[in-house]
């Protein structure tokens, strides 16, 4: 079949992959085309498919562009070709989902040609869906928190790794963090592992605190790198190593050395840098399947300091938490460029107010829906006196990401 002007084919893995649309512009700032996009993707398979290959993963697909709100898509497409191997995983809502397995460049391609930019697989093999076998530490930099802060953090949570049998493999999130993996026997469930990076996340605080903190709740953090832990949760995904992350400059979650964190920073690292690196250097985790460690020390550590503390909750029957800290809810939006407009005008309100708040007062989350994201922001107005903090108003924008959706259960269904 003789290619069109609306697609070409890749050799990858033996075979000759399709690529539609190889010339649309993915990334406009660089001017990255779908093709490069791919290109990047074969360049550097070895270290991609050594963190996402035999995995299940979720397909996050930008069908529309970077500059629209991905979907979610739990369940591989139907016509998925032979080469893409498929798992079965179940939820605790009682759903289950057949997702994606790849296991060559082949699979990559394809992956990316659906419109997958990172790449999002759960932390275990698809031969063993009950038991991970990588425990993963989110180094996460609340607003106000630079570099050398998050290197710093990355250094004790690496001590603390190494002082409970566990080696730490750094790379960048592909945004401002890091992420630290380690590679574990497949033999505890997903509340152990959950556990043990909890504790780690619990122990880098008590050796660091001010400048990390395990606390959960955002507005609790202040200006300091809180140590997620909860991206170890059954349902949860992070992208893997090599990823291509949504930013303007195609920014990529890249593998590192330890010596090299103080002096590298996370915006170095493009689809048009990173080929060359691993080129002329190899990938930095090559070793990370023969460090495979325990659980045991961080699950006695985890008895030795107890239960974590629980945030209080309402009397009022719901059983919903009751926040320590002064919040608002300002807006709820369907996109990130509709929260940060409705911050702006919430702004324009009270200038007295929004001159008081610290980086890490404004909060913009976002929450994942059904099958995409969603934005809630928030203020703390813990800086602000007590006499000049605004009450709670009735909502700048209010997006329901629930509406019109059924239910499972539900009369008629």
């Amino acid at each position: 079949m003789s290619p069109s002007k609306s697609e070409t084919f890749v050799e990858a893995a033996g075979r000759d992959v399709r690529v539609s649309s190889p010339d649309k512009v993915v990334f406009p700032e660089p001017g990255i085309t779908k093709l490069e996009l791919v290109q990047y993707y074969v360049a550097v398979a070895e270290g991609a498919l050594r963190g996402a290959g035999g995995r299940p993963m979720v397909l996050k697909r930008f069908p529309k562009g970077i500059d629209t709100e991905p979907f979610f898509q739990k369940r591989v497409p139907e016509n998925h070709p032979d080469y893409v191997e498929t798992a079965t995983l179940h939820y605790a809502s009682g759903r289950s989902a057949e997702e994606a397995v790849i296991r060559d460049t082949a699979g990559l391609v394809w992956v990316v040609n659906l419109g997958c930019l990172d790449l999002n697989p759960h932390p275990v093999r698809a031969e063993d869906l009950d038991h991970p076998d990588e425990l993963r530490i989110d180094l996460d930099p609340m607003p106000g928190v630079d570099w050398s802060q998050i290197v710093d953090v990355a250094m004790v949570a690496r001590e603390v790794l190494d002082d409970y049998g566990l080696v730490g493999w750094p790379k960048t999130s592909g945004s401002r963090g890091l992420h630290i993996l380690a590679r574990i026997a497949p033999q505890w469930d997903f509340r152990d592992v959950r556990l043990a990076a909890e504790t780690v996340a619990r122990e880098v605080e008590n050796r660091a605190p001010g400048l990390a903190t395990a606390r959960w709740w955002k507005e609790e953090r202040g200006e300091s790198v809180f140590v997620d832990f909860n991206q170890n949760a059954k349902d949860r995904t992070v992208a893997s190593a090599y990823s291509v992350r949504p930013l303007a400059d195609a920014r990529v979650s890249t593998p590192l050395d330890w010596a090299e964190l103080h002096d590298r920073r996370p915006e170095e690292f493009t689809v048009r840098t990173v080929p060359a690196r691993f080129a002329d250097r190899g990938d930095p985790h090559a070793g990370i399947d023969d460090a495979v460690g325990t659980l045991d020390g961080l699950l006695q550590l985890a008895k030795d300091l107890g239960p974590a503390e629980k945030p209080p909750r309402g009397g009022d029957g719901s059983g919903r938490r009751v926040s320590t800290m002064p919040l608002i809810e300002v807006a709820r939006t369907k996109t990130k460029p509709e929260a940060l407009e409705a911050l702006e005008q919430w702004k324009a309100r009270h200038p007295e107010v929004a001159a008081e708040l610290h980086p890490a007062d404004v909060m913009i989350d976002g929450m994942r829906g059904s099958s995409s994201l969603w934005y809630r922001v928030r203020i703390n107005l813990q800086h602000v006196p007590e006499a000049g903090r605004p009450a709670q108003e009735e909502l700048i924008a209010d997006y329901d990401p629930w509406a019109g959706k059924v239910w499972p259960g539900a009369p008629g269904r």
